[in-house]
Order: C-alpha cells, then sequence, then structure tokens
C-alpha cells in the first residue's frame, strides 16, 4: 500500500484537452498541446492521452460539447488518470462542473503554470509573486472550485497558497492579496536601491521564450554559474552579472522566461522581477530557431514587451541553436552548397527584418560565440557615448 507520501511524490498521470476554434487549425492546437504536454511534464506528469474538438467557442458549462465530455470521462475512467488538464483557462463554475462529470482533478493552463512557478520560486521575491498571483487567481473562482479547493492530496495544481488549511472567504484572500502587495512593495523598494547602487554602468538584459537557452547564454557570456535546465521556467528570479567585455564594463540579468497564454496575473505580479528589463539599456531577445513555431514565439515576447513597456528600446536578436536547426533541417544527401545558401537566406531574411541586428549562434557548441561577445561590445560601446556625450569613456 502506498502512504500519503508517497503517493504525492509519484508522477502523475495527465490527460489534455484543447478546443479547435476559429482561425485554428488541427495542427495549431496540437502544437499548442505540445507546449502544455511539456509543462505537464516539468510540473512531473506524465501525458497519456489529448483529446480536441472543433468548436466555434468554448461551452459555457462545461468548455467543451457534452458527447466530448462523455468520452474523456470514460478514458480517464478506464486508464484511471489522475488529473485532466485543460490548455485554456476555466472559470470556477466549468471547473466544479467538469470535476462532478469526470470525478478526477482538473486544472486549466493556468493553475499547472502557477504550480510551475510555485515549485521553482527561491526568494521571498518570486515566493510572495507566486503567492499574490495564486490569490488572485483563485478569487474570482471561490463559489465555483469551493469542492476544488479542498483537495489535499498533493500533485500537481494542488500545491496552491495555505495547503494545510485553504481558505475559501472572499474577505481573508482580498486580505492576502493586500498584505502580498505591501509585501512587494516593500521588496520593490529594497530592489530599487539595489539598482540605483549600480551606478553608471550599461545594462543588459536576456529576454526571450521560454526554454530558449538564455540561461546557457548568460553563462557563457558571464563565466558564473545560473541554473540551466531543459524545462520551462528554470529561471524565476532575476540574475544580474558584472561582465568586463575588452575593458569595457557592464552590467547582464537572465529574466523569466515569456510563454503564450502567460495567466495576467503572474505579468501584474512578477512586474517587479521585469523591471530589469524595462530599465535596461540593451535587450538581447534569444530566440529558439530550431522550434518550429520560433516566429510566433518572438510576436510573444514582443507583445509582452510591448505590454510591461520596453518594446522602444535597442535589441539585439540572437538566434540560437543553429546547430539543431541544421540538423533538424538538412538531409545527409543535401548538397553543401545548398545548405550554404538556405543558411545565407536564412539570415539575409532576418537580419532585414532586425535592421542587422541579428546574430546567429549555438549556446552548447560555442557556435559564432566571439561574433555575438564582438556584437554586444560594440552595442555597449555605442551606449556609453550616447549615455555620455561630453565625456570622455576609455575602453
Amino acid at each position: 500500500m502506498i502512504d500519503k507520501k508517497q503517493k504525492i511524490s509519484a508522477e502523475e498521470t495527465a490527460v489534455l484537452v484543447g478546443l479547435v476554434q476559429k482561425e485554428q487549425t488541427d495542427e495549431q492546437v496540437q502544437e499548442y498541446l505540445d507546449e502544455l504536454a511539456f509543462l505537464a511534464a516539468t510540473a512531473g506528469a506524465n501525458t497519456i492521452k489529448r483529446f480536441t474538438q472543433k468548436l466555434p467557442h468554448p461551452d459555457s458549462k462545461t468548455f467543451v460539447g457534452k458527447g466530448k465530455l462523455e468520452e474523456i470521462r470514460d478514458y480517464v475512467q478506464a486508464k484511471n488518470a489522475d488529473v485532466v488538464i485543460f490548455d485554456d483557462e476555466l472559470s470556477g463554475s466549468q471547473i466544479s462542473n467538469i470535476e462532478k462529470a469526470l470525478n478526477v482533478k482538473t486544472i486549466d493552463r493556468s493553475d499547472l503554470i502557477l504550480d510551475i512557478f510555485a515549485r521553482r520560486a527561491r526568494t521571498a521575491q518570486a515566493k510572495a509573486q507566486v503567492e499574490l498571483a495564486q490569490y488572485q487567481y483563485i478569487l474570482p473562482r471561490l463559489r465555483g472550485m469551493w469542492k476544488h479547493l479542498e483537495r489535499l492530496g498533493g500533485g500537481i495544481g494542488t500545491r496552491g497558497p495555505g495547503e494545510t488549511e485553504i481558505e475559501t472567504d472572499r474577505r481573508i484572500v482580498r486580505d492576502k492579496i493586500s498584505l502580498l502587495r505591501k509585501r512587494l512593495a516593500e521588496i520593490d523598494k529594497q530592489s530599487f536601491t539595489q539598482r540605483k547602487e549600480r551606478g553608471e554602468f550599461i545594462r543588459v538584459s536576456l529576454v526571450g521564450y521560454t526554454n530558449v537557452g538564455k540561461s546557457t547564454i548568460m553563462n557563457l557570456l558571464s563565466k558564473s554559474d545560473v541554473f540551466a535546465e531543459n524545462k520551462l521556467f528554470a529561471t524565476l528570479d532575476t540574475t544580474t552579472r558584472k561582465v568586463v567585455f575588452e575593458n569595457t564594463p557592464f552590467l547582464l540579468s537572465d529574466t523569466v522566461g515569456f510563454i503564450r497564454k502567460l495567466p495576467h496575473h503572474l505579468v501584474e505580479s512578477f512586474k517587479s522581477t521585469l523591471d530589469e528589463v524595462r530599465e535596461a539599456d540593451i535587450l538581447l531577445h534569444v530566440v529558439d530557431i530550431a522550434h518550429p513555431q520560433h516566429e510566433e514565439h518572438i510576436g510573444v515576447v514582443n507583445k509582452t514587451l510591448q505590454e510591461i513597456g520596453a518594446f522602444d528600446k535597442p535589441i539585439l536578436t540572437i538566434f540560437n541553436k543553429m546547430d539543431l536547426y541544421e540538423e533538424r533541417t538538412f538531409d545527409e544527401w543535401l548538397a553543401e552548397d545548398v545548405k550554404k545558401e538556405i543558411l545565407l537566406d536564412l539570415k539575409d531574411r532576418w537580419n532585414n527584418i532586425t535592421d542587422g541586428n541579428a546574430v546567429f549562434i549555438s549556446a552548447t557548441e560555442r557556435l559564432n560565440i566571439d561574433e555575438l561577445r564582438n556584437f554586444i561590445l560594440q552595442k555597449v560601446r555605442d551606449m556609453y557615448k550616447v549615455r555620455y556625450p561630453y565625456r570622455e569613456v576609455h575602453f
């Protein structure tokens, strides 16, 4: 017999559910579910089945249609699945109705991401930010999620605030939100003071979709030991290091990765962490060029930068994982001159789009790292000249 502690730590089996809505293709939704499966794996779950349904809009009561819900229920019961994860945000009443029909724990994409953030949070600031986002997520769902919030079995979706005693009273939740905002305001003041004390250094910040290799690049450029892992949201807390290229000092920061359908509450509560991005002089936008949806990822990052008011900064786009791109794009029989032509077309296209502000590298293979360093060095030196036009800057 498995005891409660073992059961909590055991890998859960997950069933994923997505809707093919207007202006979406089956292929797009499958790619979204690929990412949802990666999120589930990051949280510790093994995906055993996916369900999709074509609907113009979600059903107001159960998200999917009655027939599809019955199909999911039959599969969940037959395979004894632990959790059903929906790729879109569910209301409290939808969660309640679905759980009643399926008789299994049900969470949505936002809940899953919050769970991952709760696991990854290490500092007091990150923990407070995640807790604030969790309470803001719970507040409008209190009535529908009463039973949902009473689950105490552990596992994905149950690591919410107040694990030993779930508080469902709106007033208590609002008080918690108010208290957390005050605590974060105090931490923000301390962080602002720390940033001011960094002096007159040019500040460079790494941004990008999650799992594109930002932390690996941070380690390469700063020779530091930043946690890097092939999982989503490996880095939550901003890491800043002083870097010197050819006697030119600057500050380099690594920040949390962005993702499509990022819960609004997370963006709000992590705005203080993203101050590092807002206050940076130069942004290094890292892109996983080998990912089939890299252009959509670029759009997601640009939109998030616009939301936090950081899109008007000088941006250097770093196309990472070129080794993997070539591996996935080129067949063995392809002639070398054809490969070179394809790569040249790729680079010309993105250089035109970025106005020449693009570098193509492989962080793991250390491909074109010197070119990247020189590019950053030139940008930093140019910024010093703009920042201090009447001061002689020695390099």
